[in-house]
């Protein structure tokens, strides 16, 4: 298995897009949080948001470049035929799979953290400063703790969803289209679904919006599903990919 990640880790630091991919996750993300915590202000007669949930609100926009990170990174190898050398070289193809999984991940999470932790600092300043001073919870509480590290954890298991979903498709454009659609179509279809009942059945199923349920700080007892549960959710989803590629993976040829 070593041998597998350090093969992989070469292939990955090797492509020429891999650093400034994950430059732009830890930009983009940083860049819309503080966008988001500039426009929203607190009132006398209250806040109405969380601020948890408005300081890492680009992690909405940083799992997109999740996708163009992983999904290239797997599907460009089919593309090229350079599976085939791999598989030659290392003949086992769950773990290929498996260091591919290992090695996106870490990148994933190391960027992530870094996101995540510039995007909460550069939040709680503008916010602060906006009349959420009273508001904000405490950054080493549980609530903070657990939005913080969750949304970490969010853009792993979109980084493993990714991979499973390209494992399985082949084709870089068609997965990157069917991980975007999946990640942002639910949430507009609920929007206009009419029956509550269905609406919240969707969102509980949707990756998105039950995934960033963990960043909830506020209003706990109104949401569909738990926040760690909502995570579950993603992860469900995340399982599912791997398990669907990891089949047609063995079962195709290169």
């Amino acid at each position: 298995m070593r041998r597998h990640v350090h093969a992989e880790w070469t292939k990955l630091r090797t492509l020429p897009g891999t650093g400034r991919l994950l430059l732009a996750l830890v930009a983009l993300t940083v860049a819309v949080s503080v966008a988001a915590a500039a426009v929203v202000s607190c009132t006398s007669a209250g806040c109405g948001y969380d601020p948890a949930r408005i300081s890492l609100f680009g992690i909405q926009a940083g799992q997109a470049v999740v996708a163009v990170l992983v999904v290239p990174a797997v599907s460009g190898e089919f593309g090229t035929g350079m599976i085939r050398t791999t598989l030659a070289a290392m003949p086992g193809r769950i773990g290929v799979l498996a260091a591919k999984a290992v090695v996106l991940t870490g990148l994933t999470l190391a960027a992530g953290s870094v996101a995540v932790l510039a995007s909460v600092a550069a939040g709680w300043r503008i916010l602060r400063g906006n009349g959420f001073a009273s508001e904000l919870p405490a950054l080493t509480g549980e609530p903070m703790l657990r939005a913080a590290f969750g949304s970490v954890l969010y853009l792993a298991l979109i980084a493993l969803f990714s991979l499973g979903v390209a494992t399985a498709v082949r084709d870089s454009a068609t997965a990157i289209g069917v991980v975007l659609g999946l990640l942002y179509l639910f949430p507009a279809i609920i929007l206009v679904v009419p029956d509550a009942d269905v609406a919240e059945f969707l969102w509980k199923i949707s990756p998105m919006n039950a995934g960033l349920a963990v960043q909830a700080t506020t209003s706990l007892s109104g949401l569909p599903l738990h926040p760690w549960a909502g995570l579950g959710v993603l992860a469900a989803w995340a399982a599912a990919a791997l398990l669907g590629g990891g089949l047609l993976f063995r079962a195709r040829d290169a």
